[in-house]
């Protein structure tokens, strides 16, 4: 039975895998060692982090347990090409293998909408490339409000869907989530016109909001990242 744990920048999540399937998952509190003491079969750990989180973790986890920290360095599913290969996000390669597990051989874009909107590509030689990186629909939100003197703190609105903002609230969310909806297309269609077999995989907190707004269908998993480090310990 494998844990794998994921340390991003606002939450820390952890996923219990039995045979390949998940079978509990959630946000890790205080309560660390109850998850050992619930699945004592436990024996493999995986951490991901894009902090500095995972020497906290680490140092819960009981003795005996094999504990692997999940980097570029390890035997991966994908080969990686991108070309600062040391300064790739985990999340956005675990992401990927995620993908990976559910489309090999193809090419598939992965958009992981959480703290940042992240585009990642595998090509159909199973060789990751590279994507892009923009700030998320809440790192929008905020930057209007820190960098202005007058706009407001507004928080974000899973139901706003208006073109056009008719006040200032609606305008800054016009602004910053249905734009942002807008970005997504756009970068969709270009990556469709380079390949048009591709197929996309949508994950993160914002991912079903921006699934909402958009004209095609895509494969969406919210435990994407969870999956590809799941997979990754298993290769070792």
């Amino acid at each position: 039975m494998n844990l794998v744990v994921d340390c991003g920048n606002t939450r820390v999540k952890y996923g219990v895998f039995e045979n390949n399937q998940i079978i509990e998952f959630g946000l890790i509190t205080n309560d660390f060692n109850a998850i050992f003491l619930k699945f004592k079969s436990i024996n493999k750990v995986i951490i991901a982090s894009v902090t500095q989180q995972h020497t906290v973790i680490q140092a819960l986890i009981p003795k005996g347990i094999s504990v692997v920290l999940f980097s570029n360095n390890l035997k991966l599913p994908l080969q990686n090409l991108y070309q600062s290969a040391q300064t790739l996000g985990s999340d956005r390669l675990a992401a990927s293998i995620g993908s990976f597990t559910l489309f090999p051989n193809i090419n598939v874009l992965t958009i992981d909408a959480g703290t940042c909107i992240k585009y990642n590509f595998v090509n159909n030689k199973n060789q990751y490339i590279g994507g892009a990186i923009s700030p998320g629909l809440n790192m929008r939100l905020k930057a209007l409000n820190h960098y202005t003197h007058s706009l407001p703190l507004i928080s974000f609105d899973e139901n706003y869907d208006n073109l056009t903002g008719t006040n200032t609230q609606n305008s800054i969310l016009s602004g910053t989530q249905i734009a942002a909806a807008c970005e997504v297309e756009s970068m969709i269609e270009r990556y469709l016109a380079l390949y048009p077999d591709l197929k996309i995989v949508f994950t993160g907190g914002d991912a079903n909001y921006l699934c909402k707004q958009l004209k095609n269908r895509f494969f969406a998993d919210e435990h994407l990242i969870l999956k590809g480090l799941n997979a990754t310990l298993n290769y070792q």
